[in-house]
């Protein structure tokens, strides 16, 4: 409700305050355009991503920047058959085939690693895996060092063809008969290759230099080719999957959570949906504008001023009461000066001072000074600024 000064009261009469279909079409269409950019981004998302799941580290399927994708298909390229295992039992049965090397990735370490050491053949393992010794009979793991780009400063030809590549993870010693590559700081090498009892066993401290991320950088494909390549096939020892870790329930048939939903509950779901829709358009409209009602009575702007001057005295705003003083004062006297409505301080002090004959010093404590100690004081500067404005006015 407004007040009005000493003038008749409107008799405007009200305006309805129900929306009509306008007002409620310039309520809701932005919230609108953000429900449908929202949808847009989820579709384009889903459509994109196509519910991928979490990367799977050097694994020879993963297109991720953790996976082996890319190793994966330069091998075949070259025609080496690359076959995915989980399990020892599977890795035995391939190893039947003949000519193929048996790569063990750090992600495989939960595997038995006897068993792996009794599959014949040459093999490359990855990191600093439980019982290395097994599989790579006296090598020892010796420190942990930060992978970077190393030079292989050894006679080996799969790593001196390949020269620097992105090394480290752990280190190892290199036993009598081995052959040790990519220095780690004095505290081993990064590449130690060995024979064994049926071909030959590198182990490597990171499988970094083969995933997707890396495999571009320094001499890292061609290291990778030259250590996996050097047989007719690969058996690539991965993580064995969890129970239910790709959306499968266990058991025998392996049916999805979502196969063993009855054949109305995506319906009865997408049903409730719409429903909370309609219920939040119906019930969300909000209220319509603001609108002006006729006056009951009138409200003379003396009273006003007297009430609001009360209200400043009981609650000792001297400083409040002379800021409004002194801002109305100014306001006035600014066109009767002709200075701009942003003048600065000094410059309406200065022509007060010109048109009134006041001293600067006594108008600039009066419009612009602290605040009065009492009530007299607060009494004084009005009368002040009163005078001021006649002066001004008479000049």
């Amino acid at each position: 409700m407004s007040l009005t000064g000493t003038g008749p009261a409107e008799t405007r009469e009200s305006a309805p305050t129900s929306p009509t279909a306008r007002s409620m079409w310039r309520a809701s269409r932005m919230a609108m355009l953000l429900g449908l950019i929202i949808v847009a981004a989820a579709v384009l998302s889903v459509a994109i991503g196509g519910g991928a799941g979490p990367s799977r580290r050097l694994d020879p399927d993963d297109t991720s920047l953790d996976g082996s994708k890319a190793l994966a298909q330069l091998l075949r390229s070259r025609g080496v058959t690359v076959d995915r295992a989980d399990s020892v039992t599977r890795a035995r049965e391939l190893s039947r085939s003949g000519d193929r090397l048996l790569l063990i990735t750090d992600t495989s370490f939960v595997l038995d690693p006897a068993a792996l050491a009794a599959i014949p053949g040459d093999r490359v393992v990855v990191g600093d895996l439980y019982r290395v010794d097994l599989l790579a009979p006296g090598v020892r793991s010796s420190a942990e060092v930060g992978s970077r780009s190393l030079e292989p400063a050894c006679p080996l030809p799969a790593a001196k063809a390949a020269g620097s590549a992105f090394m480290g993870g752990a280190a190892f010693t290199a036993p009598r008969g081995a052959t040790g590559c990519y220095p780690a700081d004095d505290d081993g090498w990064s590449l130690v290759s060995l024979p064994n009892a049926g071909g030959t066993t590198t182990v490597v401290g990171s499988g970094e230099f083969m995933t997707n991320r890396r495999l571009a950088e320094d001499g890292n494909a061609a290291l990778a080719l030259n250590l996996l390549g050097s047989a007719k096939a690969v058996t690539w020892l991965v993580e064995p999957p969890e129970d239910g870790a790709d959306g499968t329930v266990a058991g025998p048939a392996g049916r999805t959570v979502y196969d063993l939903m009855p054949p109305g509950v995506p319906w009865a779901v997408a049903m409730a949906a719409v429903a909370v829709l309609v219920t939040a358009l119906w019930r969300g409209r909000r209220l319509g504008p603001v609108v002006t009602e006729r006056l009951p009575v009138v409200v003379r702007a003396a009273e006003t001023v007297e009430g609001r001057g009360r209200l400043y005295r009981a609650r000792r705003a001297r400083g409040r009461a002379a800021d409004v003083l002194r801002a109305g004062a100014i306001d006035r006297l600014l066109p009767r000066l002709g200075l701009a409505p942003d003048a600065g301080r000094g410059e309406v002090v200065t022509a007060v001072a010109a048109r009134t004959g006041q001293d600067p010093v006594q108008v600039g404590a009066a419009l612009y000074g602290p605040e009065p100690a009492d009530d007299d004081g607060l009494v004084a500067l009005a009368h002040y600024l009163d005078s001021i404005e006649r002066t001004v006015g008479e000049h």
